[in-house]
Formats: C-alpha cells, structure tokens, sequence
C-alpha cells in the first residue's frame, strides 16, 4: 500500500527526481532562471500572456522588481515583459539548477 501523499508505483524520492518545487513568479529573487511550471492568471487574463509566449515549459529570468516591488520585470523568449505583481503571484515556476 502506499504511503501517504505517494502516488502508487512511484518511489519515496520521486518528487526529488523532478526537480525543485514550484513556487510562484513574484517570490524568486531578480536573476533567478527557472521554467514555467503552472499558469493560474484567470481565462480572460491567460489569452494575452500565451500570445506572448508565456507558455508551461518555458524559460524565464526574472530581471528586476519596481522599487516598489510592483512591476515586475521578466526575460522571456529574448524580449523582456513586465507583469503586474498580481499576475507573477498566480505562475507558478521551476528553479533552473
């Protein structure tokens, strides 16, 4: 039987095999790598950030906060796009190692 929280046929160390564990955009420090895990920006939001190449899988740096801490600003796919604070909260992403 599996243990608890395990998903049957999957050994204890598995979650180390995948990597570090999502955490959200907003919460890396500027110069950070890491790949989008998960996408969470409600549907009539999500539409504008895939059409510019904000999709799961891809990898990203975060640049710089505002002072402020509200834009945040991101390299994705060689351009840099800004992201209300907000919105980074709701992507979830990978560290690169």
């Amino acid at each position: 039987m599996a243990a608890s929280g395990q998903v049957p046929g999957e050994s204890p160390g598995a979650d180390s095999d995948r990597g570090s564990s999502p955490q959200t955009l907003a919460s890396l420090e500027a110069g950070t790598s890491a790949t989008v895990a998960e996408i969470r920006v409600p549907a009539e939001h999500r539409g504008r950030l895939l059409e510019m190449g904000l999709l799961v899988g891809t990898p990203i740096q975060l640049i710089r906060f505002a002072p402020l801490g509200d834009p945040i600003e991101i390299k994705v796919r060689g351009y840099n796009l800004t992201l209300r604070k907000h919105e980074a909260e709701q992507i979830l992403v990978r560290r690169m190692c």
